[in-house]
C-alpha cells in the first residue's frame, strides 16, 4: 500500500512538470506573433512618411486607370450582341469613326453567328441604304466610304484605262458627236448632266471593285468575253444580260453592221438563234485583247430583283418545253411534295415559291441560267474596264445617247417594243412585290443577299423596307 501511495504521487509530480512546458510554448507564441505584427505595422509607417502625399496620389491614379481599361477591354468583349445586321454594324462603325480594329471584329462576329452563308454577305462596310418604291439609283455623290476602302484602294493594282473613256469634256465643237446635240437629240445640259452619271457610275464600280475583287487574276480569257458581242463597223463591244433590254440592242446591233435595214422587222429568234453578230470568244486572244483596249465596251443592267421576276414569268409561267423540260421537271421533282404525274412529266407549272427554293439551293438540282445569273458573273465588270454603264430603268434616254456617240445613223433609235408575250404587263416593282409577299421575310433576305453584289456594283437601293 505505501508503495502505491508513493507511485501515485510521483506520477502526479510527473503530469505537472509536463504541463508546465505546453503553458509556457503558448506564452511564447503569442508574445512572438504580437511582436511581428508591431515591428510590421511600424515599418509600414515609416514608407508613408518617406513616400509623401504626391506618391500615394500617383499610386491612386494608377490603379483607377487599371481598372477603367480593364472594364472597357470586357466591353469590347462583351458588349456586341453576335447576331447584328450588316446595316446596325455599319452604323455603329460611322459612330465610332470607323475604328479598324473593332470594325474587324464586327465583321468577324457577323460572319460566325449569322445564319446565312458567309458566302452571301459580299459586304461588312455598307453604307445605310433607304428603301424607294422604284429601286431607283442611288445618289452616287452620297455614298460612304470608308477608311478600310481608301486604304484598299491606295493598295490596289492600278486599273486600266482605255481611251473611250465617256467624257463630256473630250467632246469638241468641231468633232462630229456635237452634231447630235444641235440635231434636236440632247441639249447641252441632258449631254452634260448625262456624261456626268456615266462617268460616276463608272468610279464606283472602280472603287467596288478595288475593295471587293483586288485579289482575283487580272488574266482574261474567252470565259469572261462569253456574253460579249462584236460590232466592228462601230466599234462597240455590248455585253448581254438578259432581261435588261437586250433583244432590243442586239436588233440595234444588227442594223449597225448592215445586217437589216431597220429593228422593227427583226423577229425574236432572228435575234437570238440566227447567229448573225459575232461573239468576243470567237475570236483569237490577239484579237480579244485588240478589241477590248480599243472598242467601246458597253453593258446595260436592270434592278436585280425585278429582272429575276421578269425571268420567272417569261420562262415558267407561258408555254416553253426547253425552260420547262430542263428546270421544271427537276424543280418539281425536288421541292414539290406530292407532286402530280403530269407535273413531273411536263415540268409546267413550277411555282415562285419553287423557283426561289431552286434558286438559293446550293445543291440545285440543274444548273444556272443566263437570265437569272447575277450581271456580275455575266459581264465582270472588275476584270473588262466597261466605257458605259447604263441602266434598264432609263434605257431609251441613255441608249440613244449611245448611239449619238458612237456616230450612228440620226434615225437609229433603240426600239422599245416587248415581241415576247406581248400580251403580259411589263415587270415593274409593283409586279415585283407582289410575287415575292408569296415567300417569307427570309427567302427574302437570302435572294437579296443572292444578288447583292449587282445591287452594290450599280447602285441599285433596297427594294423591301425589312431587308438590312
Amino acid at each position: 500500500m505505501l508503495w502505491m501511495k508513493w507511485k501515485m504521487v510521483v506520477d502526479s509530480l510527473r503530469g505537472r512538470r509536463r504541463r508546465l512546458p505546453c503553458s509556457l510554448w503558448f506564452v511564447l507564441l503569442f508574445a512572438a506573433g504580437g511582436l511581428v505584427l508591431f515591428i510590421h505595422q511600424q515599418a509600414l509607417s515609416e514608407m508613408v512618411q518617406q513616400q509623401g502625399p504626391e506618391n500615394v496620389t500617383n499610386k491612386q491614379q494608377l490603379t483607377v486607370t487599371a481598372l477603367k481599361t480593364r472594364q472597357s477591354i470586357s466591353g469590347v468583349k462583351l458588349g456586341s450582341t453576335p447576331r447584328q445586321s450588316r446595316e446596325t454594324l455599319s452604323t455603329r462603325d460611322r459612330e465610332r469613326g470607323k475604328s479598324e480594329s473593332f470594325q474587324d471584329l464586327q465583321v468577324t462576329e457577323n460572319i460566325l453567328s449569322s445564319a446565312i452563308p458567309p458566302m452571301q454577305f459580299p459586304h461588312f462596310e455598307k453604307s445605310r441604304k433607304t428603301a424607294s418604291p422604284g429601286s431607283q439609283e442611288q445618289d452616287i455623290g452620297s455614298l460612304h466610304v470608308t477608311k478600310r476602302q481608301r486604304k484598299l484602294l491606295k493598295t490596289s493594282p492600278p486599273i486600266r484605262h482605255t481611251k473611250n473613256t465617256i467624257s463630256s469634256s473630250s467632246i469638241s465643237s468641231s468633232s462630229p458627236m456635237s452634231s447630235s446635240i444641235t440635231s434636236g437629240f440632247f441639249s447641252p445640259e441632258s449631254w452634260q448632266k448625262l456624261s456626268g452619271i456615266l462617268e460616276a457610275r463608272q468610279q464606283l464600280m472602280k472603287e467596288i471593285c478595288a475593295k471587293y475583287k483586288s485579289s482575283i487574276s487580272k488574266t482574261i480569257t474567252r470565259h469572261h468575253v462569253k456574253s460579249i458581242f462584236v460590232e466592228d463597223k462601230y466599234k462597240l463591244l455590248y455585253c448581254q444580260v438578259p432581261k435588261a433590254g437586250c433583244s432590243n440592242w442586239k436588233r440595234t446591233l444588227m442594223v449597225l453592221a448592215g445586217k437589216a435595214s431597220n429593228t422593227q422587222s427583226i423577229k425574236h429568234d432572228t435575234v437570238h438563234y440566227g447567229q448573225h453578230l459575232k461573239k468576243l470568244d470567237s475570236f483569237d486572244q490577239q484579237g480579244i485583247m485588240h478589241r477590248l483596249q480599243t472598242y467601246t465596251k458597253v453593258i446595260f443592267v436592270r434592278e436585280p430583283l425585278e429582272r429575276m421576276v421578269s425571268a420567272y414569268r417569261d420562262k415558267f409561267e407561258n408555254p416553253n418545253n426547253y425552260y420547262h423540260s430542263l428546270f421544271g421537271k427537276p424543280i418539281i421533282s425536288k421541292y414539290r411534295v406530292n407532286p402530280s404525274k403530269a407535273a413531273l412529266k411536263t415540268g409546267n407549272g413550277v411555282t415562285f415559291k419553287e423557283f426561289v427554293q431552286y434558286l438559293l439551293d446550293v445543291h440545285r438540282p440543274v444548273g444556272m441560267d443566263i437570265h437569272w445569273e447575277q450581271a456580275n458573273q455575266l459581264c465582270n465588270p472588275c476584270l473588262i474596264d466597261y466605257d458605259f454603264i447604263g441602266k434598264f430603268e432609263n434605257m431609251e434616254e441613255e441608249s440613244n445617247f449611245l448611239l449619238r456617240l458612237a456616230g450612228a445613223p440620226p434615225n437609229l433609235t433603240l426600239p422599245s417594243f416587248k415581241d415576247r408575250n406581248p400580251s403580259d404587263k411589263r415587270t415593274s416593282m409593283q409586279i415585283t412585290e407582289n410575287y415575292f409577299s408569296q415567300v417569307g421575310a427570309l427567302e427574302r433576305q437570302r435572294v437579296y443577299d443572292f444578288y447583292y453584289m449587282d445591287y452594290l456594283m450599280f447602285n441599285y437601293s433596297k427594294p423591301f423596307k425589312d431587308l438590312y
